[in-house]
Order: C-alpha cells, then sequence, then structure tokens
C-alpha cells in the first residue's frame, strides 16, 4: 500500500482496493509499515528515512480512515521482500559490526537498537495529511512486530521469544493504547512439546504458546499456507492440515493463552498446480465456516480472518498468484461479502463479551472492534530486488519459506 501511494499519481489505487473492500464489508487491513533499502525504500539507512514515501504511508492511513477501516502495520519483514532481517544485519555489517547471518537480528544490540528506532519512528510519525502522530491514531488498530518471524540458529523458539519481550514491551513504553501482535504463523516451539504434532513436520524457531503469553502481546495469530508447507499433498490433505491448524491454535488462545485469536493470512495462489477460481472458493469457504463456527462457539475468542491478498486492478506487479482483485473476481467477492455480513451480525448479537473487551485497551472499544475482522486486505507488494525496479512478482512465501526442510 504504501509503496503504490508513495507515487501519488498511483493513489488512486489503494483508494480502489479500500472502497473496494469496504463496499463489501471488509474492517480490518494488514500491511506493511516498512520498506527498507532498495526500491521505493521508506528507510534508506539507518534512521533515515524518504518523506516522499512516508506521506505515501500517511496517505494510506488518512485513506483507511475514510473508509472506516482499521489497520494493523507491521514493522519489519522476516523475509527479504522489501528489505528484511537481512538489511538489518546488512546495515550493522556495513558499520563495522561483527555479524554473522541475519539471525544476529534477534540478538545484536546495534541491530536491536536500530530496529527499536524504527518503532520509535513510525510511533512518532506526525501524518502529513491527519495532523496526527500514529501513536494517536485510532485509525491504526494494531501494531505487529515482525511479518512471520523465523530463526534457523535456535529452533526451539527461545531467541524469538526473548526478543518478542524485549521489543513487545519497548512498543508498549511509547504507546500504551494500542493492540500488539508479534506476527506468527503459529509453529510450535519447545516449551509444550507435545504440542508439535500439530507442525507441518518441521519448526522455524518461534514458540506460538511462549511468545503469545507475554503479557505485552494482547492477540495471537496464525497463517496457513498448505500449498507451500505440504506441497505435493492432495488439496484434501492440505485442508484438513489448515482444519487442525486453526482448530489447535484455537483451543490454545482459549484455554492455555486466553487471549483472542486472528487468522492473519491464508489464500489460494493461481500458480499452484491444478488451480482453478472454483477450488479457492472451496478452500476460502471451508477456512471461512470454521471461523465463523469458532468465533460463536468460543465467545468471540477466533476474532476473524483476514484473505491474502487484496489488490486493484493495475498493481500487476505486486500480485503474487495470491491476489483477488474485487471486482474481477465475483464469486470470490461474495463469499468475502457473504462472511462480513455474518461475522458482523454475530459481533451484534454477542455484544462485546467479556474476555474480547478485556484487549481493547484504555480507549475502549474504538481501536479494537475484534470480532468483525471478517478479513483483510494486506495488499502490499511483496518483492523487491535491488536494481530491478518495480518487478515485485514472487510472493515471500516462495523465497527462504522452505529452508531446506522439505
Amino acid at each position: 500500500m504504501m509503496h503504490v501511494a508513495a507515487e501519488p499519481s498511483e493513489r488512486n489505487k489503494v483508494t480502489e482496493v479500500f472502497s473496494e473492500a469496504a463496499a463489501n464489508g471488509l474492517t480490518v487491513c494488514r500491511t506493511w509499515a516498512f520498506s527498507d533499502g532498495g526500491d521505493r525504500a521508506l528507510q534508506l539507512s539507518p534512521g533515515v528515512y524518504d518523506e516522499r514515501v512516508f506521506q505515501g504511508l500517511d496517505f494510506v492511513v488518512s485513506e483507511a480512515q475514510k473508509y472506516n477501516i482499521r489497520l494493523i502495520l507491521s514493522f519489519v519483514n522476516n523475509f527479504n521482500d522489501f528489505g528484511g532481517r537481512t538489511q538489518y544485519v546488512n546495515w550493522a555489517r556495513n558499520a563495522g559490526v561483527a555479524v554473522n547471518n541475519e539471525d544476529d537480528f534477534y540478538t545484536n544490540p546495534v541491530v536491536k537498537g536500530y530496529y527499536k528506532n524504527h518503532i520509535k519512528s513510525i510511533l512518532s510519525r506526525l501524518n502529513t495529511i491527519t495532523k496526527m502522530a500514529y501513536k494517536d491514531d485510532t485509525t491504526i488498530m494494531s501494531w505487529e512486530l515482525i511479518n512471520e518471524p523465523r530463526c534457523q540458529s535456535d529452533y526451539s523458539g527461545r531467541s524469538v521469544n526473548a526478543w518478542v519481550e524485549e521489543m513487545a514491551g519497548y512498543t508498549k513504553s511509547l504507546d500504551i493504547n494500542h493492540l500488539l501482535e508479534v506476527g506468527m504463523e503459529g509453529f510450535y516451539g519447545d516449551s509444550m512439546p507435545e504440542k508439535k504434532q500439530y507442525n507441518p513436520g518441521y519448526q522455524v524457531g518461534t514458540d506460538y504458546i511462549s511468545s503469545n503469553l507475554i503479557k505485552d502481546v494482547d492477540f495471537a495469530t496464525i497463517h496457513a499456507y498448505p500449498d507451500i508447507w505440504l506441497s505435493g499433498q492432495n488439496d484434501g490433505s492440505q485442508t484438513t492440515f489448515v482444519e487442525r491448524w486453526m482448530w489447535s491454535h484455537w483451543e490454545d488462545a482459549r484455554t492455555i493463552i486466553k487471549k483472542p485469536l486472528i487468522f492473519a493470512e491464508f489464500g489460494k495462489s493461481k500458480k499452484d498446480a491444478g488451480y482453478t477460481e472454483n477450488e479457492r472458493d472451496t478452500y476460502i469457504n471451508a477456512v471461512y465456516t470454521n471461523i465463523y463456527s469458532y468465533a460463536r462457539t468460543g465467545g468471540g475468542s477466533l476474532a476473524g480472518g483476514l484473505v491474502w491478498q487484496i489488490m486493484a486492478e493495475g498493481m500487476d506487479s505486486y500480485y503474487d498468484g495470491y491476489e483477488i482483485i474485487l471486482p474481477r473476481d465475483p464469486s470470490t467477492t461474495a463469499l468475502i461479502s457473504k462472511q462480513s455480513q455474518v461475522m458482523k451480525v454475530l459481533a451484534q448479537t454477542m455484544g462485546r463479551p467479556s474476555n474480547v473487551a478485556g484487549i481493547s485497551g484504555p480507549r475502549g472499544g474504538d481501536v479494537s472492534r475484534d470480532e468483525d475482522v471478517s478479513e483483510r486486505n494486506k495488499h502490499t507488494g511483496r518483492k523487491t530486488r535491488v536494481g530491478r525496479p518495480h518487478h515485485h512478482h514472487h510472493h515471500h512465501h516462495h523465497n527462504g519459506k522452505n529452508g531446506g526442510q522439505h
């Protein structure tokens, strides 16, 4: 979103996404508050920002407000799209710091300093359009520490957990009003070994249980990409995996973590073998049905789902196979619209269940509206390759996701 909006002549695409999303009942959009190094970078080097790109993010925030959409804004990427952890570690290396690899992102004091400075820069940003600091803006529902953290040097989840504890505490020290989540996919780690049976056969260095139990983390998230995690398996077993994944994480959120859960990324790629739009609709519908039933039976504990990813016409350079263009995909749009409607009605009938009300923070109900997070349109572009401007064809899940574990 920000990447597109950095170019004022392209801002109408951002407006289009928000207006189409709002027209179909979507209430929350998850998008990036980062672009580190590379093409249309927000952060050119540690602590140095491109004002033109920052104004693009200002526009995204003000436009979301116009359409009554709340934002989940992520601070950094685990993957190399838009810079990611690797860029932070490279910046430190270029400054003469002794670093080994990208996992030093979680432990090296200099790198952690760069990252904290970015958090501070985002929170204290005074929006040039609304004239309001991001940390005071109720359009922003939640901050996200990192998109899909992974750590190959410590599969137990302990290194990432220590980092989450520190960074969640730091974020809350600057902004107590907003919700905060980690950005996790939901992989189980070593704190409860009996839970590992629900992983797709491997760990990635995170611990869903311990990190979501951290007091400064307000709600849990999961993502699911069975087409990548279980590539080669048939659709039936992929859907079965996702159903178990949802059930186990919902159960844990309710009984162990005692915080709401959002299914923050799921979708079906046009690049998958045998893809048809009907197959995508069947899959999305299965996920939606489960979200609704867990939201209903669990007193709002499954707070909603965000489909990956809603885009506008003409954003072709950002298409990654998972894109949904609402006016172009009427059958999928009908599903999205229907889910938004039933979740909205459910939220109204349930009122504000006590176990959800507790997370909306000092501001009361205006920030979170958790139960009607019926979707997401996290439609930022993805892959940035330095020296190859404007070609962002690959979805990050095809890059570095498998880590040699298949």
